[in-house]
């Protein structure tokens, strides 16, 4: 009997508990990612390979997220260096993109970029991602690592709840707007029944199957350029794309320093710029100047809404592709400029940013091992499945990054050949007077610094356990003055908040609160990991 199961509406709350592990732990989206990654740890991996593993796989179980064509950010702490690494593996704009050519070929939607087609389409980086991780900490080879995603790319997988939710939508979206040829390859993939999964059915991607083979014989040098570079090229040209050969043959992933606040005896880590992380951060080093004795309390909710939306106001203004930054990062971050914007903060609900941010789709995943080791890792096709393009022939489905581009020249974050742009996705790493205490992160576009904001302060000033951490209920800004909750927020608070003039609203879709996991290591070296309640989460461990 087929059953429809609708995640938006589960009739019974489930109640979750933090798992603790000794050997090994992988937090994913998705249980069959999971146990891709804890199959990498069995034979012998480490978690970078884990790491690999989970996110080479979740190109495949959650395509309405991530894909291969996605862009990549990880924290990785190495046990054996005691250090941890930043790494940026996201991708410019394509060389002969620029402002003018997009104006002048009438490609621009009411002075935006476009979010679908060839244009928004900027050089993915998961796949080097995937490779730098593997060759500069890994146990085993790339092709070993992303022989989990091949199998169920080729043997099929069951669609779970909420990527058949997901995938429905996106179905009855791109019947709407995705019109011609340039589509097809997307309808062909994740549609060729001419509908989209529902839970429970069986998903075949043999075309994605055949590139993540050739991806891992080949260290991603196939994808850069090699034979799928060329087909890429070749698409991209028929199409009208601006996306060549060579911007794909000169792309380098970038090995970074992290960047930090200290926030009550903690050391807050992200990714510089061009990532969202900073807004974390200056949103924590506002935050840090105030006391909080209670969570529950309208004071506590209040300022959080009002740093998050003056560092959102800071990001919005300075952050984009660190070569073109008008202020320094570390001026950003620095203690004078989090108390000056602390004594700015009244009691009362101000607009401190005009900006209304999209919505977009993202996976994260967490990953610890025997020796140590811990990764902070997130990769994204930006809105849902990205742009629409499915490469004819590969299952690449490519991002549209490149829609977070400004078309006006004054704005710091204005499209031009070869720059990246203002980007979303952030991993997160908690340290503690040097040593690591563990990774954690929250999907979902500019919901990410917001959830990282409310799952660092759960645990740190109320002492939360990892999964209370995540499952605790949260609040979304979304612009001016308007701020979302969740159903299961109390509903005291909220009209406390609406006194205070913010304009509080309901919504009764939990995943748009984002979806976070969590591991964080103990005194006596266990692992105790939190996974998301509001997706398909899961925690793989022994």
């Amino acid at each position: 009997m087929k059953t429809n199961f609708d995640p938006l509406y589960q009739r019974y709350p489930s109640q979750r508990y933090p798992i603790y592990a000794r050997n090994g732990m992988v937090n994913c989206s998705n249980p069959l990612a999971a146990s891709a990654g804890l199959e990498i740890l069995r034979r012998g991996g480490n978690a970078m390979d884990a790491a690999v593993a989970a996110a080479g796989t979740l190109t495949v179980v959650e395509p309405t997220a991530n894909g291969i064509g996605s862009d990549a950010f990880a924290l990785v702490w190495s046990e054996k260096d005691r250090r941890l690494y930043g790494l940026n593996s996201s991708g410019p704009a394509p060389m002969e993109l620029d402002i003018e050519k997009i104006c002048s070929e009438g490609k621009d939607n009411a002075g935006e970029m476009p979010h679908h087609g060839w244009t928004p389409v900027t050089v993915p980086g998961a796949p080097k991602a995937w490779a730098e991780l593997t060759k500069r900490f890994g146990r085993l080879s790339l092709m070993q690592n992303l022989a989990p995603a091949v199998k169920y790319a080729r043997e099929g997988y069951p669609c779970s709840p909420n990527i058949a939710h997901a995938w429905q939508s996106a179905f009855r979206r791109y019947r709407q707007i995705l019109n011609g040829s340039a589509f097809e390859g997307w309808f062909r993939t994740f549609a060729p029944d001419g509908k989209a999964p529902e839970a429970g059915d069986i998903v075949f991607l043999p075309d994605h199957a055949d590139t993540l083979e050739s991806i891992g014989e080949t260290d991603s040098e196939s994808f850069y350029s090699g034979e799928l570079a060329r087909i890429i090229d070749a698409e991209s040209r028929k199409a009208g794309g601006f996306l060549r050969y060579d911007d794909l043959a000169s792309y380098q992933a970038q090995w970074v320093e992290p960047i930090h606040v200290g926030y009550r005896g903690y050391d807050v880590c992200e990714i510089p710029p061009n990532g969202q992380g900073i807004v974390a951060l200056m949103a924590l080093n506002i935050l840090k100047e105030f006391e909080f004795p209670e969570k529950d309390h309208a004071e506590t909710y209040h300022r959080q809404l009002e740093a998050i939306k003056m560092a959102f106001g800071d990001g919005f203004r300075y952050v984009t592709d660190p070569k073109n930054m008008t202020m320094d990062v570390q001026e950003l971050l620095s203690p004078a400029h989090g108390a000056e914007l602390a004594r700015r903060m009244t009691d009362r609900a101000q607009v401190w940013s005009d900006i209304n941010p999209p919505r977009s789709g993202t996976v994260y995943l967490c990953c610890a091992d025997r020796e140590g080791n811990m990764v902070s890792y997130i990769q994204s096709n930006y809105m849902g499945f990205g742009s629409g393009i499915v490469v004819n022939g590969t299952g690449i489905a490519l991002q549209n990054r490149g829609a977070d581009f400004s078309l006006d020249p004054r704005d710091v974050n204005c499209l031009q050949p070869g720059k990246r742009t203002y980007h979303t996705i952030i991993p997160g790493f908690l340290m503690r007077e040097g040593s690591p205490v563990g990774p954690f992160g929250v999907m979902g576009g500019y919901m990410q610094p917001q959830g990282h904001v409310q799952v660092v302060m759960n645990y740190v000033d109320f002492g939360l356990d990892p999964q209370q951490a995540l499952d605790a209920p949260r609040w979304q800004w979304k612009h001016d003055l308007c701020a979302v909750v969740e159903s299961r927020f109390d509903s005291e608070m909220a009209r406390a908040l609406r006194r205070r003039g913010h304009d509080i609203q309901l919504d009764l879709n939990t995943s748009a609160f984002g979806r976070g996991q969590m591991i964080v290591r103990l005194e006596n070296g266990v692992y105790a990991g939190g996974t998301e309640s509001r997706t398909d989460s899961n925690i793989a461990c022994y």
